[in-house]
């Protein structure tokens, strides 16, 4: 096998969840190769340097290995190297954990109440506990 068409190839080393979404991402123009854009059914071949444009985030991931049916992360892994700049990459990871992030609650406290729901609301964003503060001095 010389080519495989740059949808099946990023969906197969599980780039993309879905064949489909590699596909529209294509016609977007967020795939490139040396700055061209790819349509679905181009092909690339071992070698070529993809640049991926995912979740606003500039990725860039070498051909080492051609394959067309998808395969386990593990097997898919050896099938690409990536070579996405550091900072990006650190943009992605700072992302990713945000948006994974989940709140503590103590088992069995229940839910919380809509005057629970505004002071952590209002915690988050910083600005009750400053409303709280007394900074001036009492005057005697």
């Amino acid at each position: 096998m010389d080519k495989v068409r740059v949808d099946k190839w990023l969906w197969s080393v599980r780039i993309f969840k879905s064949r489909t979404m590699a596909s529209n991402a294509c016609k977007k123009g967020h795939v490139r190769i040396d700055g061209q854009i790819l349509k679905p059914s181009s092909f690339v071949k071992r070698g070529d340097l993809l640049e991926v444009r995912k979740n606003n985030f500039n990725m860039r991931f070498k051909v080492v290995e051609l394959i067309e049916k998808r395969v386990s992360a593990k097997l898919a892994e050896p099938c690409y190297k990536d070579q996405t700049p550091e900072e990006e990459l650190n943009k992605f990871k700072a992302w990713f954990m945000n948006g994974r992030a989940t709140e503590f609650r103590e088992k069995g406290a229940g839910r919380p109440t809509k005057r629970d729901r505004r002071q952590i609301d209002g915690f988050k964003e910083g600005d009750s506990m400053l409303e709280q503060l007394n900074w001036e001095e009492e005057e005697d």
